[in-house]
């Protein structure tokens, strides 16, 4: 995972494009899916957050920006 800037938000855009707009996904399931990526999933769900690419409330997650795909 880069430090921070830009490539960072470019490896971040693409994990939240996993993660289809308009549905809600719970924390296991977020869990589920990045770790296909890379083990530490509190921290990439943490970023995700921090950079705008996915909202949390009451243990859901949903994708809230990011490119996406048409």
């Amino acid at each position: 995972m880069p430090r921070s800037g830009r490539r960072r938000l470019a490896v971040l855009e693409h994990l939240a494009q996993r993660f289809e707009p308009g549905l809600r996904y719970p924390e296991l399931e977020v869990n589920r899916i990045l770790r296909e990526v890379w083990d530490d999933v509190a921290s990439l769900r943490r970023y995700l957050v921090d950079a705008g690419l996915l909202d949390r409330a009451a243990g859901e997650y949903w994708r809230s920006g990011g490119p996406v795909e048409v």
